[in-house]
Formats: structure tokens, sequence, C-alpha cells
């Protein structure tokens, strides 16, 4: 069963009272990210949504709310509609702005993320677990230098 389908049967199958902003984030974040691996082949979930929610300490639930779903809409078929339907408008917004299409070019989706105070928090968490250094050195050296001349251009772009 896709993403879309799993989630959509969540959508449809769980009552309305028992929705919170996070749980209904990490619920979609778990059914996007299933089965997936980081590029060291660990899984995705557990090494970096986790990772990134926990940079972001205590935020606000609209914040965690982002961070588990701000690869939601680029790793799987989830759509910003099914998200729309269950989640608050301020969350659906930043997951839109932080998610980068492949015909984007860097500099309009840096722009974008930046102008987006829910997006920016997240994406510099997202980054700085991008550029962990123990995430870093269980990669091969080209990976690792590609890897911080892209992140360190993104914090230039955003701060």
């Amino acid at each position: 069963m896709t993403a879309h389908a799993q989630f959509e049967q969540f959508i449809t199958d769980t009552p309305l009272a028992n929705w919170s902003v996070t749980s209904t984030a990490i619920q979609a974040a778990w059914i996007a990210h299933d089965g997936q691996t980081d590029k060291s082949g660990a899984d995705y979930y557990d090494a970096h949504i986790a990772d990134v929610v926990d940079r972001l300490g205590d935020e606000l639930p609209a914040v965690r709310a982002v961070a588990y779903l701000h690869d939601v809409l680029e790793d799987s078929d989830i759509t910003e509609d099914q998200l729309r339907r269950v989640l608050p408008a301020d969350v659906v917004s930043a997951v839109v702005a932080i998610t980068h299409t492949p015909s984007e070019p860097r500099a309009d989706y840096y722009a974008r993320v930046k102008a987006n105070p829910l997006a920016l928090r997240v994406k510099l968490a997202d980054i700085a677990s991008n550029t962990d250094p123990d995430r870093l050195a269980l990669l091969d050296e080209e990976t690792r230098q590609r890897l911080t001349t892209k992140y360190a251009k993104a914090l230039e772009a955003l701060l």
C-alpha cells in the first residue's frame, strides 16, 4: 500500500477527537518514511527525522509538527491536500515552504524557506542534523565534502 493510501486510511479511520497536531504529524512521518534509509543505510525516521525534532527541544507543537513532516512531501506520495485536511494551515504552509522541488533553483527555495519562520527554524535544525559530525563520519569522503559544501551554501543563504 502506498504512503498516500496508508495516510488516507489513517485520515478516514481515526476519529477527529483523537487527533493532535503532533500525533498526526508523527503518524504521517512514520507512514511516509517507512522502509526508507539515509545515505549511511540507517533507518531514515530514527536517524534523521527524530534527530531534527530532538534538536528543536521544547518548541511549540507547530514547530515540532513541521519537523516531523519536513521531508514528507519530498520523499513520499502523501500530498499537500491530505495534510491540509488534518493539520493547521500554518503547519502545512511551512511544510510546503520547506519542500524543495527538483526543478526549483536553490536560491528561490532558500528565499521561500527564509520567509516562513516555522520553515526556517526547522530547516536550520535539518541542516544541523545533516552536518552532524557523527552522521557525516558514516559517509564516504566524496559525499561528506559534497554535503558540507551544499549545507554551507544553504546556511549562507538562510542566515
